[in-house]
């Protein structure tokens, strides 16, 4: 026993070393002295502790250190916070404790990281969406929490042959589904390929195995073809005087099974299952023509692929990515992706973060993560969604590809690939967004819906009229525009809440009922509404209209008949029947996609939705679509699984959507009448123009107008409205 733990002891120490050997970063001997305490500190910390393969828990954390130090490149501060990351957590220490002795940067890193480790703890299931959620506002805090956290995780990944089998799973496709979108974001390119592999070996092992065993019998075929596209150009490099190194870069095995599943091919017929990748030295000075010179020398040799050309060194990846990456035929007539980098572009695709960090300047200041950080933190403290909505919005702009376009002055923006016309308005600024009317791409009129292309120039037509619609909705992909699009729709019902309020206490006061929170309570009974919130707003759009207030006014002065009522409610279960089905009438319609189509549908029995559950549909294999409530336990599961078998779907409330409805107007042809008409509908709220036309014939006019309204009463107003314009005679509806 006694040597074995001298055996022990010694290979620590050792891995202590190297530790301190391997470290990106240089350090100083401050940093130096701070490592070492932290590596003492856990030491003693993890003494009686052992993991489940049986070698002593220390291993750990100086394994996380040796990842944060090595393949993520980040500082003293950060070894120190991985060597103490389960210290809080597992042992007699406190945060208190840590902060005596390391200070508070030190000590709020493990905070943060021991969060996140009660997170993942609150459930059996999978990282939940709230928790998700709280995670990512610790990027608040800093950056460098979410990172320790992905080595914490690469670790376990790589040594998670000793749990059970449903645990190996379960944090696999955690990992799948959180953790690798998160490495990929951050520019840690290396590390999201391990993670998704590593995940890929638990959630498919057989799979998994078929095409590690293949790409390891294609080995000795891939290296010689790296050596024969190397000899052709080698030559011709050299001859420029350039230093540099060609290498070949092997696809991530997950990858390899995406590619073989969506396009539904063996592995043999994957034809670009790696990359050569050519690195060189060069200053900042001349890094860009450097590069373009090796271009011309790849292709003076080897015939490009003009639609596969990838140009990250003019216009860096959001998360400060650069490279130019060309497609050519290479020996053999094979497709080959080339890879040109400079030494410090090759560190920031590797080190992410760090490296970008170690080579910021002059006006690369704003590139890479402090911007995506900025629009983070903006996304995260004006989100309302589900938070279901929220993970799979916020997975979709983490692993979404960039398109970059043009303002009219020049200026070049980031979007994530499939933004619209509309997303680029907000991404300029919220207040041009919700004022957006049009827009031109290239020069010419486009819808809001129109999605953007890398290169193109775009300019918004913004309106002092305009107001966001819900339909606004349907079409934008970033997660800022939905946010936004959501508050301003929420304050706009505000408003129209307001004015409701009042317009309600006038025509109570003449039914001799004054409006206060009984008769307001009595009023959602009544109605079967939610919140004074929903009965001031439909009031407001005259939903609610005279008619049925005067039957309220009956039914609220029969005291003794409300008396009964309540007593049937208790007594008879049909009347109970009959009272839910009156609640969930409003929501009268279950309508999938982004053309609120009526599919046939049946609710799954995993949660039961009714009528008024945000929901989405999954797509069976054998029994159609199934209407799953956005909670259900099994939501993440399958919208992490089965991603493209999801279906947006929402019950319709048909006395708040749009409709719409065309006027035909006919008078008498006044100076300016177009305006005059115009004017009048935008005057009244919650009323869109789609389509106007105008024809005049003898001093006679004849007018075609589409709206979309709320509803009849609001369609009504605006006929009686348009009645009144000098000039108007006649107002119908086709």
């Amino acid at each position: 026993m006694i040597v074995s733990e001298k055996i022990e002891n010694k290979e620590i120490a050792k891995q202590y070393k190297e530790l301190l050997r391997i470290s990106y970063q240089t350090l100083s001997e401050d940093n130096k002295k701070l490592i070492r305490t932290a590596f003492d500190t856990a030491v003693h910390a993890h003494r009686n502790q052992r993991r489940k393969s049986g070698e002593p828990y220390i291993h750990h954390p100086i394994s996380v250190a040796k990842i944060v130090a090595q393949e993520i490149g980040l500082d003293a501060t950060s070894i120190a916070a991985a060597l103490l990351h389960d210290v809080v957590e597992d042992t007699e220490y406190n945060f208190e404790d840590l902060e005596k002795l390391f200070g508070p940067g030190v000590a709020k890193i493990v905070e943060g990281l021991t969060k996140i480790s009660k997170l993942s703890k609150e459930s059996n299931v999978s990282l939940q969406a709230e928790n998700f959620r709280k995670l990512l506002l610790t990027l608040n805090d800093d950056i460098r929490v979410i990172i320790i956290k992905i080595a914490d995780r690469l670790h376990n990944m790589q040594t998670m042959d000793a749990m059970p089998e449903d645990k190996q799973e379960k944090i696999a496709s955690e990992t799948l589904y959180i953790y690798a979108p998160l490495a990929h974001r951050i520019g840690l390119y290396n590390i999201k390929n391990e993670l998704e592999d590593l995940s890929f070996k638990y959630t498919e092992p057989n799979r998994y195995e078929s095409i590690k065993n293949n790409i390891e019998d294609s080995k000795e075929e891939q290296d010689q073809y790296i050596k024969s596209f190397s000899e052709i150009v080698q030559f011709a490099l050299a001859e420029e005087g350039l230093e540099y190194q060609i290498k070949g870069r092997s696809k991530s095995i997950f990858s390899i099974n995406r590619k073989m599943t969506t396009q539904n091919i063996p592995f043999q017929k994957v034809f670009d299952k790696f990359a050569i990748r050519i690195i060189y030295n060069a200053t900042h000075r001349n890094e860009k023509f450097l590069a373009w010179k090796i271009y011309s020398i790849v292709t003076d040799h080897f015939t490009p692929n003009p639609t596969r050309l990838r140009d990250w060194i003019t216009s860096p990846k959001s998360n400060g990515y650069e490279a130019l990456h060309i497609t050519v035929m290479g020996p053999e007539n094979k497709w080959v992706e080339v890879q040109i980098r400079s030494e410090r572009m090759n560190e920031i695709a590797e080190k992410g973060y760090a490296a970008h960090h170690k080579y910021k300047q002059g006006e690369q200041k704003d590139i890479g993560i402090d911007s995506w950080l900025d629009k983070l933190q903006e996304v995260l403290e004006s989100n309302t969604e589900n938070p279901v909505d929220f993970v799979e919005n916020f997975k979709l702009s983490l692993y979404s590809k960039e398109i970059f376009v043009f303002t009219p002055d020049g200026e070049i923006k980031s979007l994530p690939k499939g933004s619209t016309a509309l997303d680029f308005a907000f991404n300029i600024h919220t207040e041009v967004g919700m004022k957006t009317r049009g827009a031109r791409v290239n020069g010419k009129l486009v819808p809001l819906s129109r999605t953007l292309k890398s290169g193109e120039h775009v300019e918004i037509i913004t309106s002092e009229s305009i107001k966001p619609t819900a339909n606004w909705l349907d079409f934008v992909q970033t997660s800022r525009a939905k946010s936004k699009i959501r508050s301003l729709l929420n304050e706009e019902k505000k408003k129209i809440a307001e004015d409701g309020r009042e317009s309600l206490r006038r025509k109570l006061k003449q039914l001799k009922i004054t409006l206060n929170d009984k008769t307001t309570a009595h009023m959602l009974r009544y109605f079967n509404l939610n919140s004074s919130l929903d009965l001031f707003y439909r009031i407001g759009l005259g939903t609610i209209e005279n008619k049925q207030l005067k039957a309220f006014s009956n039914d609220f002065n029969s005291t003794f008949l409300n008396f009964f009522k309540k007593r049937i409610r208790k007594q008879n279960p049909v009347y109970k029947k009959e009272a839910q089905e009156k609640i969930t009438q409003r929501f009268d319609t279950l309508v999938f996609g982004k053309q609120k189509e009526s599919l046939k549908h049946g609710l799954a029995p995993c949660c039961n939705a009714i009528p008024g559950d945000p929901v989405f549909g999954f797509i069976t294999i054998n029994d159609g679509v199934k209407v799953h409530k956005k909670d259900c336990p099994n939501a993440l599961s399958l919208q992490s699984n089965f991603a493209y078998r999801i279906i947006n779907a929402k019950w319709v409330d048909s006395s708040s959507e749009e409709f719409s409805a065309t006027l035909k107007l006919s008078g008498i042809d006044n100076m300016g009448i177009v305006s005059e008409v115009t004017q009048s509908i935008s005057k009244l709220m919650s009323v869109n123009i789609n389509k106007i036309s105008f024809d005049s014939e003898d001093g006679i006019f004849n007018g075609l107008i589409s709206v979309s309204v709320k509803n009849k009463t609001i369609l009504n107003k605006l006929v009686k409205h348009l009645k009144k314009v000098n000039g108007v005679d006649k107002v119908l509806r086709e």
